[in-house]
């Protein structure tokens, strides 16, 4: 899984510019801006991730269940979990 992590501690304005995240092509270890909020590719992300971050007390995890796609929410950092569209069965 692709993960991009966007630096705002902010539901209302992550939930504003996500799709423009999602729309922007962005290098792994590459910082953008995004409507003055910094972005920026953190790579890949081991499959048990999720498992992990769902354990801690101080993480949210929410699913975007029409793209697919897991946000796990911890203090000033929304982490957009992408699957690898390479490998999903349509």
């Amino acid at each position: 899984m692709k993960c991009i992590s966007v630096y705002t501690n902010d539901f209302a304005q992550f939930a504003d510019i996500y799709e423009k995240v999602l729309e922007t092509p962005i290098g792994d270890e590459e910082e953008k801006d995004v409507d003055g909020v910094t972005v920026n590719g953190s790579g890949e992300v081991p499959a048990d991730y999720i498992e992990r971050m769902k354990a801690k007390p101080d993480v949210v995890v929410m699913k975007l269940r029409d793209k697919g796609i897991t946000v796990l929410q911890r203090g000033d950092v929304f982490e957009m979990l992408i699957p690898d569209t390479e490998n999903m069965i349509h």
